[in-house]
């Protein structure tokens, strides 16, 4: 039999306020794609760091290909063979996507070359990349394929996947599929992370499960239900969601003729985008990430104060060129769906991080009441099953689910009148998803309107009362949630609602006069 590909033997990591991996052991077989499974916290992604060299174990042997080895950096474990799809992402906002690959492969390829290359692979696996673009405008989604690519460009004999779905459509995550099985076939052994239990049943051949930084199974995930799986790794079911009837008020959100240039070449022009949201419902926006989506939430949250005057209202008021501060004062608040930059600071502790929405405890005259701060955070910690080493870790301390389920608790918390989420769930594990998206629908049943954007379908049938579809800038009609299917929205996000067509080319009559 030839050896493992990778064998972890008593692995341990110790941090000041938890032990994130406890004498982990872990077979990879040649070929073999094992899914690692845990809830937000369980020590997953430091583990997935330690094999590519990213975190030093304090104890424990790493086996590769049958001989002991020492990864001390990820430059050392990209020369073994192992690549690795971080959840947040490791590219420099200034550079293109093919300067950013070119920066992890061989310096004798020419950036040309490079470039070429990626367009090659990116259209060989269906993930659509263009290297050209700088990634400070790219989107979660658009990132997050610049790093698959990156890491299909190196041959992997291990291919680790950190949550490589969270962001991704229904159409790419088959296609993604068919390119793992593909790499799985040739001999490529992949760890796969992701707390989607139907997709670790659909791709995996093997799962370790962990807890609490320790390992407390190995099973086939094809032989398991989504429930048994669920039991393994959080110790219950998720609770079921009580959806009942929406009992809808005044409109809280109108967004009527809502018109905007791109900003750069980049960019997505919003064109006579319009939609309103009112109290006691939720409406959401389903979409292809690069669609619109970071425009839009720009214009309906004071990032982008460009939008004309009278498009964007708030319970009849003005608010298109309102700063965001006074768009909370008067009842909106917002999660974007960049987690580290904009919903939290990576350096401050989560207490501090309160104060960048939350200034209850900020008097008239500046002064900050610690004490009160402190408090925010215990109970936004307590009350979201945040795990953390208490109101003054740093944020960037926090595993990816657990800072989202901070974040949304922090403006959920804020009882707001108008709440836009964007990918509320994003690599939060079943439980944790159940929790966020009951919260918003009891704010819903609070009276409170909410828009979620969401690449994830399911979640948006799931939760929402309404639904609407951005493709290139352009708004669909709404549509009941009861009344859609997910055939027909897939068939929207790509454009094809009634009547869109004609808008689609007035839209293109447009950009060509303009560039004329």
């Amino acid at each position: 039999m030839s050896p493992l590909r990778l064998h972890l033997d008593g692995i341990t990591k110790q941090y000041p306020a938890v032990k994130a991996n406890d004498n982990i052991t872990l077979r990879v077989k040649p070929g073999e794609i094992h899914a690692v499974l845990g809830e937000n916290g369980a020590g997953k992604s430091t583990l997935m760091k330690i094999i590519y060299g990213a975190v030093k174990p304090d104890a424990g042997t790493i086996h590769w290909n049958g001989a002991e080895v020492q990864v001390r950096n990820p430059q050392e474990a990209r020369h073994l063979g192992i690549s690795m799809v971080f959840q947040h992402f490791s590219l420099f906002d200034t550079l293109t996507a093919a300067e950013n690959v070119w920066l992890g492969l061989d310096k004798s390829l020419k950036l040309s070359e490079v470039t070429q290359r990626i367009t090659k692979v990116a259209h060989e696996y269906g993930l659509d990349v263009d290297p050209l673009r700088p990634v400070h405008t790219l989107s979660v989604g658009e990132r997050q394929r610049v790093e698959i690519v990156r890491a299909l460009m190196t041959n992997p004999q291990l291919l680790i996947l950190d949550e490589p779905t969270s962001v991704l459509t229904p159409q790419a995550v088959e296609k993604l599929f068919v390119t793992l099985r593909k790499l799985s076939s040739e001999g490529t052994s992949i760890l796969y992370i992701s707390h989607k239990l139907d997709e670790i049943r659909a791709l995996c051949h093997h799962c370790t499960v962990l807890r609490g930084g320790r390992v407390t199974g190995e099973v086939d995930p094809t032989q398991e239900t989504n429930a048994s799986l669920s039991r393994l790794m959080i110790g219950a079911e998720p609770p079921k969601l009580q959806h009942v009837q929406a009992h809808v008020g005044e409109v809280a959100l109108e967004v009527n003729g809502l018109s905007i240039d791109k900003q750069d070449q980049f960019g997505m022009t919003l064109a006579d985008v319009r939609f309103t949201v009112r109290c006691g419902e939720i409406v959401g926006i389903a979409g292809v990430s690069g669609n619109g989506q970071q425009e839009l939430m720009a214009a309906l949250s004071g990032e982008d104060p460009r939008a004309p005057r009278g498009s964007v209202t708030l319970f009849g008021k003005d608010i298109a060129q309102a700063a965001p501060r006074q768009r909370r004062n008067a009842g909106l608040h917002f999660v974007p769906e960049e987690r580290l930059g904009r919903g939290a600071v990576p350096s401050l502790s989560l207490s501090q991080n309160t104060l960048l929405t939350r200034t209850g405890a900020v008097n008239g005259g500046g002064w900050i009441r610690t004490g009160a701060v402190t408090e925010l955070a215990r109970k936004l910690i307590s009350g979201y099953n945040v795990k953390a080493g208490g109101p003054q870790a740093q944020a960037k301390s926090l595993s990816g689910g657990n800072l989202q389920k901070f974040i949304v608790g922090r403006e959920i918390d804020a009882a707001p009148k108008l709440l836009i989420v964007s990918q509320p769930t994003w690599g939060v594990d079943v439980g944790a998803a159940a929790q966020i998206r009951g919260a918003l629908l009891k704010l819903r049943d609070e009276g409170c309107a909410l828009l979620v954007v969401s690449e994830e379908l399911d979640e948006l049938f799931e939760i929402c009362d309404r639904l609407v579809v951005i493709s290139r800038g352009l708004v669909s009609p709404s549509v009941a949630t009861s009344e859609a299917t997910v055939e027909q929205i897939g068939e929207w996000m790509s454009g094809l609602w009634p009547q869109g067509d004609d808008a689609r080319r007035s839209l293109d009559s447009k950009a060509v006069h303009a560039e004329a």
